[in-house]
């Protein structure tokens, strides 16, 4: 079973976001990670830039196949992991920390998001 923080919130794209002062920092989840496999490449959206809640806003491409990336907010790209795009086996190897991805400026919290146990209820549909 998938390690599923109690402290995050999940899209349904298996995307976790970390909101702190309207700052929402973004990466995918463990089990979107090992479903994968290897990460070999990474596109990020560029700082600056918008990206709208359940959209397309960069890819994974890993040593299985290319896939989206959906952003889980609405706001303005503020940062984004020159580790992750540099190293993206980061991304397999510490999902949750070093792996993380981009940062968006949001308005208030985020909605549609998922807690945890809705997050494990929603993989388990999946398995």
């Amino acid at each position: 079973m998938s390690t599923i923080p109690d402290n995050l919130r999940y899209s349904a794209e298996h995307e976790w976001v970390a909101v702190t002062d309207g700052i929402a920092r973004i990466g995918i989840t463990e089990f979107a990670a090992e479903s994968l496999g290897d990460i070999v490449y990474v596109q990020l959206p560029e700082e600056g830039e918008s990206v709208t809640a359940g959209e397309p806003c960069g890819e994974l491409e890993s040593t299985k196949s290319v896939s989206d990336l959906f952003s889980p907010v609405t706001g303005e790209v503020v940062d984004v992991n020159p580790a992750a795009a540099d190293n993206p086996a980061a991304i397999n190897d510490d999902p949750f920390g070093e792996g993380w991805l981009f940062t968006v400026r949001v308005d208030g919290d985020p909605d549609g998001l998922l807690d945890a146990d809705e997050y494990a209820a929603l993989i388990k549909e999946g398995e």
